[in-house]
């Protein structure tokens, strides 16, 4: 039965769906009430399900696109077959890394076909899906490889950074990952593909905030402000001039937004995030010419007071 199992994962892993398939259902055939034989033939007919769609797409894009669409259907589909008749979780980790293997390559083929003889090598769009199919593939060189390309391409675009982040932190490059998150969630934390983020780092931070109550849009609005409380995202730098005048900007935009209650509730962390960046940067600011820093600190942090006196009260302790 192990071996059977076993040989289905790496079938699946090297994208074999039908020997993985047949593997299973042998092993069915030993045991038919098998927890984890039943486990894995149920997920890995819900995705072939699905991949007998590709028929109605004819682009290699369009195909690419489709199969990654399917992983929020995907979590969904496992929420609802619960927890009560499923294996422990190190089984059920070891069929959702086979699965994810096996999606990720998948979708990779279609992709990568579009930059054969070096067509569409400046189109970070594409750049990006090749990264985040190499990054769920397994192949995380690769992946920051076609990152970094995608990046130079849209230097402030939240979903790159985020997966180049993300790539970093597995490749071991916890500070570099830091920064870049950083970067990415004060840009536009909606734009980030948080489920599709694996480094331990960002999702022990993602549970974390999620256990205070957070939920629908402004969870992500949130990461960053407890990111930084907890030292998460601790390594801030300085901005440059138009950075720092669009900055405030943006803080008088969401202040008269904040005032009004005309936005939603992730209105209040956008804020609060950008009066961070704003106390960071006068922290950092190596300009020994400006004195108004220090009155600037401490009028943002009257105003984080009365935003949220809770952030108020951990951001500095």
């Amino acid at each position: 039965m192990e071996g059977l199992l076993q040989k289905a994962y790496e079938a699946l892993k090297g994208g074999e769906a039908d020997s993985s398939e047949a593997f299973l259902r042998a092993a069915l055939e030993i045991d038919f009430d098998h927890q984890e034989v039943l486990y894995a033939l149920k997920c890995l007919n819900w995705w072939l399900e699905r991949i007998k769609r590709l028929d109605g797409f004819h682009e290699p894009y369009e195909r690419g696109l489709f199969i990654l669409s399917q992983w929020k259907p995907y979590y969904g589909f496992l929420d609802r077959i619960g927890d009560s008749s499923l294996p422990g979780k190190e089984t059920r980790d070891s069929c959702q890394y086979a699965i994810r293997r096996f999606v990720f390559s998948l979708a990779l083929e279609y992709f990568l076909v579009l930059i054969r003889d070096g067509v569409n090598i400046h189109d970070p769009d594409l750049l990006l899906q090749i990264g985040r199919c190499c990054k769920g593939a397994g192949d995380w060189e690769e992946a920051l490889t076609y990152l970094e390309q995608a990046s130079r391409f849209r230097k402030e675009d939240s979903a790159i950074l985020s997966e180049l982040a993300d790539v970093n932190a597995l490749l071991g490059e916890t500070r570099k990952a830091k920064v870049i998150f950083r970067e990415a969630f004060f840009l536009d934390p909606q734009r980030i593909d948080l489920q599709g983020l694996e480094s331990e780092m960002i999702l022990q931070l993602c549970n974390k905030v999620k256990d205070l109550g957070y939920t629908g849009p402004e969870f992500a609005e949130w990461i960053p402000i407890w990111g930084c409380i907890w030292g998460v995202f601790s390594t801030p730098r300085e901005l440059k001039p138009v950075e720092f005048g669009k900055l405030k900007q943006s803080i008088l935009a969401l202040e008269s937004e904040y005032r009004s209650n005309k936005g939603g509730p992730e209105i209040k962390p956008r804020l609060l995030n950008r009066y961070f960046w704003l106390i960071e940067h006068c922290e950092h600011s190596r300009d020994p010419m400006n004195i108004q820093h220090g009155s600037l600190i401490d009028e943002t942090m009257l105003k984080i007071k009365f935003v949220d006196p809770v952030v108020h009260e951990h951001y500095r302790t």
